[in-house]
Protein backbone atom coordinates (compact mmCIF):
# COMPACT_ATOMS: atom_id res chain seq x y z
CA UNK A 1 0.00 0.00 0.00
CA UNK A 2 1.37 3.34 -1.15
CA UNK A 3 1.41 6.76 0.99
CA UNK A 4 -1.01 8.18 -1.63
CA UNK A 5 -3.71 5.90 -1.09
CA UNK A 6 -3.11 5.59 2.24
CA UNK A 7 -3.87 9.54 2.41
CA UNK A 8 -6.88 9.02 0.60
CA UNK A 9 -8.12 6.52 2.80
CA UNK A 10 -7.70 8.40 5.81
CA UNK A 11 -9.16 11.50 4.05
CA UNK A 12 -12.02 9.86 3.01
CA UNK A 13 -12.73 8.22 6.47
CA UNK A 14 -12.37 11.07 8.40
CA UNK A 15 -14.18 12.94 5.63
CA UNK A 16 -17.31 10.91 5.76
CA UNK A 17 -17.07 10.60 9.77
CA UNK A 18 -16.83 14.54 10.03
CA UNK A 19 -20.46 14.86 7.82
CA UNK A 20 -22.31 11.93 9.55
CA UNK A 21 -20.99 12.30 13.04
CA UNK A 22 -20.11 16.04 13.66
CA UNK A 23 -21.89 17.80 11.00
CA UNK A 24 -25.35 15.66 10.80
CA UNK A 25 -27.27 18.64 12.43
CA UNK A 26 -25.79 21.59 10.52
CA UNK A 27 -26.40 23.90 7.81
CA UNK A 28 -23.81 23.48 4.78
CA UNK A 29 -23.81 25.32 1.45
CA UNK A 30 -23.78 21.10 -0.01
CA UNK A 31 -26.88 20.09 1.47
CA UNK A 32 -29.66 18.95 -1.18
CA UNK A 33 -32.38 21.13 -2.42
CA UNK A 34 -32.79 23.97 1.12
CA UNK A 35 -31.97 20.95 3.40
CA UNK A 36 -30.75 21.98 6.50
CA UNK A 37 -29.25 18.83 7.81
CA UNK A 38 -29.00 15.49 6.88
CA UNK A 39 -32.68 14.67 7.68
CA UNK A 40 -34.31 17.19 5.76
CA UNK A 41 -31.63 16.43 2.98
CA UNK A 42 -32.70 12.84 2.68
CA UNK A 43 -36.37 14.19 2.85
CA UNK A 44 -35.75 16.41 -0.37
CA UNK A 45 -34.29 13.11 -2.38
CA UNK A 46 -37.92 11.69 -1.46
CA UNK A 47 -36.67 8.76 0.63
CA UNK A 48 -38.25 7.58 3.76
CA UNK A 49 -37.39 9.12 7.32
CA UNK A 50 -35.92 6.28 8.40
CA UNK A 51 -33.45 5.49 5.17
CA UNK A 52 -31.27 8.63 7.09
CA UNK A 53 -30.24 6.59 9.60
CA UNK A 54 -29.59 2.90 7.37
CA UNK A 55 -27.29 4.42 5.00
CA UNK A 56 -25.39 6.58 8.10
CA UNK A 57 -24.58 3.61 9.67
CA UNK A 58 -23.27 2.00 6.44
CA UNK A 59 -21.21 5.16 5.85
CA UNK A 60 -20.09 5.23 9.17
CA UNK A 61 -19.06 1.67 9.00
CA UNK A 62 -16.97 2.02 5.74
CA UNK A 63 -15.66 5.40 6.66
CA UNK A 64 -14.15 3.23 9.62
CA UNK A 65 -13.12 -0.10 7.69
CA UNK A 66 -11.42 2.40 5.36
CA UNK A 67 -8.96 3.88 7.77
CA UNK A 68 -8.61 0.53 9.54
CA UNK A 69 -8.07 -0.77 6.23
CA UNK A 70 -4.35 1.07 6.60
CA UNK A 71 -3.32 -1.41 8.90
CA UNK A 72 -5.67 -4.33 7.74
CA UNK A 73 -5.70 -3.98 3.74
CA UNK A 74 -8.64 -6.68 3.31
CA UNK A 75 -11.25 -4.15 4.39
CA UNK A 76 -9.95 -1.22 1.58
CA UNK A 77 -11.70 -2.79 -0.97
CA UNK A 78 -14.95 -3.50 0.33
CA UNK A 79 -15.46 -0.63 1.85
CA UNK A 80 -14.11 2.08 -0.69
CA UNK A 81 -16.81 0.11 -3.09
CA UNK A 82 -19.84 1.06 -0.72
CA UNK A 83 -18.75 4.55 -1.03
CA UNK A 84 -18.23 4.08 -4.67
CA UNK A 85 -22.12 3.43 -4.73
CA UNK A 86 -23.31 5.83 -2.43
CA UNK A 87 -21.57 8.39 -4.19
CA UNK A 88 -23.03 7.99 -7.43
CA UNK A 89 -26.27 7.68 -5.95
CA UNK A 90 -25.64 11.09 -3.75
CA UNK A 91 -24.76 12.53 -7.39
CA UNK A 92 -28.12 11.33 -9.32
CA UNK A 93 -29.80 12.57 -6.26
CA UNK A 94 -28.42 15.66 -6.83
CA UNK A 95 -29.37 15.86 -10.23
CA UNK A 96 -32.76 15.17 -9.32
CA UNK A 97 -33.25 17.64 -7.27
CA UNK A 98 -31.82 19.92 -10.01
CA UNK A 99 -28.82 21.30 -7.49
CA UNK A 100 -26.44 23.51 -8.70
CA UNK A 101 -23.29 21.88 -9.41
CA UNK A 102 -21.77 23.58 -6.24
CA UNK A 103 -23.87 21.26 -4.25
CA UNK A 104 -22.59 18.14 -5.62
CA UNK A 105 -18.62 18.88 -5.22
CA UNK A 106 -18.43 16.92 -2.24
CA UNK A 107 -19.55 13.51 -3.00
CA UNK A 108 -17.66 14.11 -6.98
CA UNK A 109 -14.40 14.03 -4.95
CA UNK A 110 -15.17 11.44 -2.41
CA UNK A 111 -16.59 9.71 -5.86
CA UNK A 112 -12.89 10.40 -7.40
CA UNK A 113 -11.02 9.64 -4.36
CA UNK A 114 -12.75 5.74 -4.11
CA UNK A 115 -12.60 5.36 -7.46
CA UNK A 116 -8.58 6.33 -7.08
CA UNK A 117 -8.81 3.76 -3.71
CA UNK A 118 -10.40 1.11 -5.14
CA UNK A 119 -8.01 0.89 -8.48
CA UNK A 120 -5.22 0.58 -6.10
Amino acid sequence: MNTFQIILQLAIGLGILNVWLLRFNQRTPYRGGNATNLKDEFKVYGFPSGVVYVVGFIKVAAAIALIAGVFYPALVLPAAGILTVFMIVALLMHLRVKDPFVKSIPAASILVMTLLVTMG
